[in-house]
């Protein structure tokens, strides 16, 4: 009896042990996806004075920057673990909503060739643009770190005790709607014919 109880809390501690690792890789995960929304928002001052120094630029659309980053902001967030599904999904909506007037001002920048021509502006744009494809992968990382935890914790014998030790699934960041449908694509050559390709 005192052998199948010593195998029984090895096991557990075992397991435990296993279980710990597997929640500060989440995490750390975490403070990675974090670190890259930061960046971001860290970017967007200098981007805004920027585009400020541009004549009649759209004072509308900086404010919509402005005011979208700052709503990012009051979504208060603890660094150190990753969020419920109820916080992550409040967190991802306020990104979602400062990504949305990010690409608003770069795709109205367009209209102003003395904007895109200043070499400040080409930088940012190339580091925002950066910025979103790390934020991408450390999204992608994280739900595979929480994929992993989640088996985890579903798995026997961690099933039997996870939910009373504190271990409890985390969520997953979800593509943002409408992302499924593939982006409509049309060329318009002013009413004119395409020209014709070589052969």
């Amino acid at each position: 009896l005192f052998a199948v109880i010593a195998i029984l809390v090895f096991a557990g501690v075992g397991t435990y042990n296993g279980l710990v690792g597997k929640q500060q890789a989440v995490d750390a995960s975490w403070a990675q996806v974090l670190n890259q929304y930061q960046r971001r928002a860290d970017l967007v001052p200098n981007l805004v004075k920027t585009v400020e120094g541009s004549a009649n630029f759209e004072k509308s659309t900086l404010e919509n920057v402005v005011n979208a980053r700052a709503s990012v902001g009051r979504v208060t967030i603890d660094a150190s673990k990753a969020p419920d599904e109820a916080t992550l999904k409040k967190f991802q909506e306020a990104q979602g909503e400062f990504s949305s007037a990010l690409q608003r001002l770069l795709v109205v920048s367009e209209n102003y060739p003395d904007l895109k021509a200043s070499a400040g502006f080409r930088d940012l744009q190339a580091q925002l643009e950066g910025t979103e494809n790390r934020i991408a992968v450390e999204r992608g990382r994280f739900n595979e770190v929480a994929k992993d935890y989640n088996t985890a914790i579903r798995k026997f014998p961690a099933a039997l005790f996870a939910g009373l030790l504190g271990f409890h699934p985390k969520p997953y960041f979800q593509s943002d709607a409408g992302a499924e449908k593939a982006p409509e694509v049309k060329f318009d050559f002013g009413g004119k014919p395409a020209p014709a390709t070589g052969q």
